[in-house]
């Protein structure tokens, strides 16, 4: 971590890496899928088959996450509609860093695209690096966000997730999402 953010209250973690993770990337590989795997977080091997197949950036459910214990994008009809999150904080893609995913050609394609030493923001801010992306574009995974394949599962005991506003999620994967919760 460079110097200056050392002494930050709240600290920018695992940029510098993940940064530096890009940068061999684009050096050494052509093909194959970008992912932030984490160690705190358990996967489904399902993930993994479905992202062998990104063609630009996938997004998918992440669980056990924030107050509402998912962290997804909102899909209506096949589209992403808006992002379900416990802190949105003014994001413009308010995910935890496990719910997407980027095809190696496509990051190509966005030289510029690195992660930003901003807490809070670094998912956010990759993502608006890769832009122009538009959420058209986006690939759902995970049985079109529907399933939850990647669980942020750290000791950590959270509150149960509020209930689901059903007048204003009605229609969207989050009512399917969120019976997977406890």
């Amino acid at each position: 971590m460079p110097a200056q953010y050392r002494k930050q209250k709240v600290k920018p973690r695992g940029v510098s890496n993940r940064n530096r993770a890009l940068q061999w990337i684009r050096a050494n590989a052509t093909e194959g899928t970008l992912y932030f795997a984490d160690d705190d977080n358990t996967y489904n091997l399902k993930l993994f088959e479905q992202l062998r197949h990104v063609r630009k950036v996938a997004m998918f459910p992440v669980g056990l996450i924030s107050k509402y214990q998912v962290s997804s994008p909102i899909v209506k009809n096949g589209t992403i509609t808006g992002f379900y999150d416990g802190w949105l904080g003014g994001r413009k893609y308010p995910l935890d860093m496990a719910g997407f995913a980027v095809s190696v050609k496509f990051l190509h394609s966005r030289p510029k695209a690195q992660m930003p030493f901003k807490p809070g923001y670094e998912e956010d801010g990759f993502l608006r690096s890769l832009e122009p992306l538009e959420l058209k574009e986006v690939e759902l995974l995970a049985s079109n966000c529907t399933e939850i394949l990647t669980w942020h599962t750290q000791a950590r005991k959270n509150p149960p997730a509020p209930a689901l506003d059903r007048k204003k999620y009605g229609g969207t994967n989050l009512v399917q999402l969120t019976s997977w919760l406890v």
